[in-house]
């Protein structure tokens, strides 16, 4: 699978997990292995988060 390109303002989507379902997050930081930033909807809109790379489906929107 091809990696994504991923940018600090970009929304991107973060598959499901534990309870949690697929969600929006804004990205504030990009890292090699994960990136931080704060989701936007779901259970942990407003929380900050670390996802891992591979836990992002795809991009919603670019900076």
């Amino acid at each position: 699978m091809t990696e994504l390109e991923l940018n600090p303002g970009e929304v991107v989507v973060v598959q499901a997990f534990d309870d949690v379902p697929e969600h929006l997050f804004r990205i504030d930081e990009v890292f090699e292995d994960c990136v931080t930033g704060f989701a936007l909807t779901g259970p942990l809109a407003g929380s900050y988060g670390e996802p891992d790379r591979e836990m992002i489906l795809r991009v919603i929107s670019t900076n």
